[in-house]
């Protein structure tokens, strides 16, 4: 099974970026599927079994860190995928705090930003940028040629080795490029025993004292577990 983990700020279109990516792949005949982690609410996961007729399941962290809600659940949610016959599974966060990333060693890593955040924004959102594979610039059409410019060096400052690919997320136009670079990363058969690509802050699981594992005998203390069925 392919799987990516996809980041981003708030609003910056990471759910189009999917759902545009997605529908290139069915109709190859590709099976997707979608996983959504929040920290309060969200519909995504309605949207992407309403629009594209596609399994898609929700975690919301609630009262616990979203960091450590998201990698607490990764085991869950590969297996979730499994269940559905998934032959591509998007595992997409927000609420995040951008002290951390949600990427995972060997698993590949997408992050949306879009350019109306502000010329600062690739440096302020840390790892979860700096450690992407490939980062997605949406809304680049709503900026002059020289801002675009601007973003583009200012991301390659932060991550000189990720492809930028420039995406409306209204048309799609910039998703096939985009399926182009994914097509060339590799399937990840066990999520379990990985690590994450940058540590977490200090709180209160195992997670908070600088465990990097994924998989349950390496959680302890506050874990809060997805409900997959």
């Amino acid at each position: 099974m392919k799987i990516i983990t996809v980041a981003g700020t708030p609003c910056a279109g990471k759910t189009a970026v999917i759902a545009h990516l997605a529908r290139l792949y069915m109709k190859e005949g590709v099976k997707v599927a979608v996983a959504k982690f929040d920290a309060l609410a969200t519909g995504d996961d309605e949207f992407y079994r309403r629009e594209l007729g596609i399994p898609a399941i929700k975690g919301l962290s609630d009262y616990v860190c979203p960091d450590h809600y998201y990698v607490s659940n990764l085991e869950e949610v590969h297996g979730w995928g499994k269940q559905q016959g998934a032959e591509f599974l998007f595992i997409e966060t927000a609420g995040l705090c951008f002290r951390c990333a949600p990427h995972v060693k060997g698993v590949p890593a997408l992050t949306v930003i879009d350019n109306l955040g502000g010329l600062d924004a690739p440096e302020k959102m840390g790892p979860a940028l700096s450690l992407a594979d490939a980062v997605v610039v949406t809304k680049s059409d709503m900026v002059s040629q020289a801002e675009k410019e601007v973003f583009g060096y200012r991301i390659r400052q932060v991550n000189p080795e990720a492809e930028i690919v420039r995406i409306n997320g209204l048309t799609g136009t910039g998703a096939v490029l985009l399926k182009r670079i994914v097509d060339s990363w590799p399937e990840v058969r066990e999520i379990s025993e990985t690590e994450l690509r940058y540590s977490m802050p200090a709180s209160i699981c195992s997670y908070c004292t600088g465990e990097m594992r994924v998989g349950k005998p390496y959680q302890s203390g506050n874990v809060k577990k997805i409900q997959t069925h």
